[in-house]
């Protein structure tokens, strides 16, 4: 626990001394696309572009971003690289097979990042209508606090329920939904997700993990447009965006 609270004073002390930070994207693109019907979500066209590729170029774009490892499925490393070419991406430095796990896929990932590298931001792949804004938001929140995620506030009422009733009421102010890319200082996310790997915890995101150690995250905004594509509902709102954005 020392340690890591070394690495955030450290994060945050080096943060405010240089201007620029190296800092790697880790896309996470190797889920089962259960709700899709079966079809591979990372591959959908989202009008004209597939969706990975949509969010490839959004980081390829991102002055905060200097390379970017893909972690995918074994049987689609061959089709990300095809992609990879078909759409000039070159800051991906390497494409490798996830795991068991979203923690074994991030931990992949981690393994193969250049040495130099200051912060990882790890995202989906499927959330193609990430902006700069909040990218650029997040990489340098996490540059001053050593771990930051956007996020958005919960409109719904929220409720705790136990064996299918309803006990009580969450109150929506203490909530937020938690989007991608999510940054964090390169040690810290790696002895975090080492960490909960070693406890066999079950993780949904990789917040979680630095969650686990005490160490606060910094929210930044998010929105409701960037969303993650997991069912075909998600494709056709995600192709609306897009023409909304496209208009003069």
């Amino acid at each position: 626990m020392g340690t890591l609270k070394n690495l955030v004073n450290i994060g945050i002390g080096i943060g405010k001394r240089k201007a620029h930070r190296k800092c790697t994207a880790i896309i996470a693109a190797g889920g089962s696309s259960s709700r899709m019907g079966g079809e591979n979500k990372q591959f959908i066209d989202l009008c004209g572009i597939p969706v990975l590729a949509r969010t490839l170029l959004m980081y390829e774009s991102n002055s905060n971003i200097d390379d970017i490892v893909v972690v995918a499925r074994k049987e689609d490393v061959g089709r990300v690289s095809s992609l990879c070419a078909d759409f000039s991406i070159t800051k991906v430095i390497k494409i490798v097979p996830g795991g068991d796990t979203r923690t074994q896929s991030v931990l992949n990932g981690l393994a193969v990042v250049p040495p130099k590298t200051e912060f990882i931001a790890i995202a989906d792949g499927a959330r193609p209508l990430v902006t700069k804004e909040i990218i650029d938001e997040t990489v340098k929140a996490a540059i001053a606090f050593a771990a930051a995620a956007p996020g958005i506030p919960v409109v719904s009422t929220v409720k705790k329920i136990k064996n299918g009733n309803i006990v009580s009421t969450v109150p929506r102010e203490e909530l937020v939904q938690i989007q991608t890319p999510q940054v964090f200082e390169a040690s810290l996310i790696k002895a975090a997700l080492k960490d909960a790997q070693d406890k066999k915890a079950e993780l949904t995101d990789d917040c979680m993990a630095v969650e686990q150690m005490h160490i606060p995250i910094r929210l930044t905004t998010g929105s409701e447009e960037n969303l993650k594509i997991t069912t075909p509902t998600d494709v056709l709102l995600a192709e609306q965006i897009l023409k909304g954005r496209e208009k003069p």
